[in-house]
């Protein structure tokens, strides 16, 4: 039977400096404990990733607290197999061992790893004719401007997005989002929404200021992860609903 683990932690900021306590900095409030997967075996780790926090290490001292350290500090042999931005929260799985790591690589790359989220953008966005919308648009890296991406129909990677309507908010002027990507370029469902005319709320790298200031931010979290277990074959499916 897999050890299946739950946690409705709250990662709180240091909000406070009392007279004789210096002001604690974000790295020493978040200890690997804060972070408990949702599930656990011998194989595997699905964690929930908080917002505004890096997948892995970046470049600098001041971006080595990631989710993959804190991960690693309990479970020394787990793995990236995938990212999310630092902006965006949500489900992320992580292997453990190098073994499992290939294997679900390779789920990943043949795209046997569903994965679905939540996003709320600026406007009112208009349901799709079908059950589901298709953004088709090729994405290249805009190398003048990293870590920006673009559009370019000629030299762009394909890039396909699903999408639908889930609620609109008429006096917020904004639309809740389902996402489906089926590729999984960098900044994919960004830059997707963008096109449409839609940003999400709190894009600092995709929205106009006044579309940024919205919210607090990025409105983007992965709500859904389902794929088949690499050595049971069991079929896995986790949800997290977002928190906004």
């Amino acid at each position: 039977m897999h050890d299946v683990k739950f946690s409705d932690k709250t990662l709180g900021w240091n909000n406070f400096a009392d007279s004789g306590h210096e002001l604690r900095t974000m790295t020493q409030i978040f200890d690997s404990s804060a972070i408990e997967p949702l599930y656990a075996d011998d194989t595997l780790l699905v964690i929930d990733k908080p917002g505004g926090l890096l997948a892995v290490p970046g470049r600098g001292a001041d971006k080595q607290d990631c989710l993959s350290a804190r991960v690693q500090a309990r479970y020394p042999d787990a793995l990236i197999v995938h990212r999310l931005d630092m902006a965006t929260s949500g489900l992320m799985v992580m292997a453990r061992g190098p073994a499992a790591q290939r294997e679900l690589s390779k789920a990943f790359a043949a795209r046997k790893v569903n994965k679905r989220y939540i996003a709320v953008v600026a406007g009112r966005l208009q349901a799709p004719a079908e059950a589901w919308g298709v953004i088709d648009l090729p994405i290249i890296a805009d190398w003048p401007n990293r870590p920006l991406r673009m559009i370019d129909h000629q030299h762009g990677k394909p890039s396909i997005t699903r999408w639908r309507v889930l609620a609109h908010d008429d006096i917020a002027l904004t639309t809740r989002v389902e996402l489906e990507p089926v590729t999984g370029r960098s900044h994919q469902l960004r830059l997707h929404l963008r096109e449409l005319g839609h940003p999400i709320l709190g894009d600092t790298l995709y929205a106009p200021p006044a579309i940024q200031a919205m919210a607090g931010r990025l409105l983007l979290h992965a709500s859904s992860l389902s794929f088949a277990h690499p050595v049971s074959g069991e079929a896995l499916a986790f949800e997290r609903p977002a928190m906004f």
